[in-house]
């Protein structure tokens, strides 16, 4: 998936970078360059899924109470 960013004639490249940022970030690339970095075992993945769904049901109900 290719990705395109038009700089414009008279602005910064600090102004450029920061809108670079920003697309790269909604595109999900990083996130995902991030991801591959290194591999996961199976078993390592299902064990942060848990956690994560741990960790909402903890902040819907307010409290940091121990679930399951």
């Amino acid at each position: 998936m290719p990705l395109r960013m038009r700089v414009h004639d008279r602005e910064p490249i600090s102004a450029a970078l920061r809108r670079f940022k920003k697309l790269l970030e909604r595109s999900g690339l990083q996130k995902e360059m991030r991801k591959r970095k290194h591999y996961e075992k199976p078993c390592e993945l299902r064990r942060r899924k848990k956690l994560r769904k741990i960790m909402a049901i903890r902040k819907a109900n307010g409290r940091g109470a121990m679930v399951g």
